[in-house]
């Protein structure tokens, strides 16, 4: 199997490394369609496009291939949950506050809703990538230690969101392929998001472990 790896978490974080990374390799490219096709099961399919986001970016810290990672189910599964509990634990408070807004018909509580939402978006990359180094969840439900972190991922965290939102902004052009194609951009956009802000993240509180971290890694065996 293809394997080879020239955009890592040594690249430099830009829109071109970014938009190519999930692209390039036939490995990487088999993956993203994988990926596409396991969303046509509902809710489940995402959670597992998030944990194979979480085994990714856990095998190139650890110095390794990005690929494959569409491996032991049961895992990806296990840390798609687990981080998609984390985003529960983050926006719950928008949600209460929505929910109030609604129930007691108080309008001002609208704005402070998205507010909060907003602040929780902005947090949750503070903890994905601590989490896919050890596989701690103690990294994952601390809202406060996240956003100290995006604090101090500095003016890099927010060149990470500028290419997030670009990627998703070009994903919805998926739509043009009979809907069909938003699949597999969708699962593209979320890839480059995942790898920015693991770029970032991984490179500020250096969480790579692996000897080899330059361009072109590949893996003598999958990690535990």
């Amino acid at each position: 199997m293809d394997t080879d790896q020239k955009i890592g978490l040594a690249t430099p974080l830009g829109f071109r490394s970014a938009f190519r990374f999930p692209l390039q390799s036939k490995s990487a490219r088999r993956e993203l369609v994988i990926g596409a096709i396991w969303l046509f099961v509902p809710f489940v399919g995402w959670i597992l496009n998030m944990g194979h986001r979480i085994m990714m970016t856990h095998r190139m810290q650890n110095g390794l291939s990005a690929w494959p990672a569409w491996n032991d189910y049961p895992s990806l599964l296990k840390h798609g949950t687990i981080t998609f509990l984390g985003m529960v634990e983050y926006h719950a408070p928008a949600v209460l506050c929505y929910a109030l807004a609604y129930i007691l018909e108080i309008d001002w509580l609208y704005p402070v809703s998205a507010f909060l939402w907003l602040i929780a978006t902005i947090a949750v990359p503070g903890y994905m990538s601590h989490y896919c180094l050890s596989f701690d969840t103690r990294e994952v439900f601390d809202p406060l230690k996240a956003m100290r972190r995006v604090f101090q991922g500095g003016s890099a965290y927010w060149q990470a969101w500028s290419i997030a939102i670009s990627a998703l902004l070009i994903s919805f052009s998926g739509f043009i392929a009979f809907g069909v194609g938003f699949l597999v951009t969708s699962v593209w956009f979320w890839q480059v998001a995942g790898f920015s802000f693991a770029t970032v993240f991984s490179e500020k509180f250096q969480l790579k472990r692996g000897a080899n971290q330059s361009a072109h890694t590949t893996p003598a065996s999958a990690p535990r």
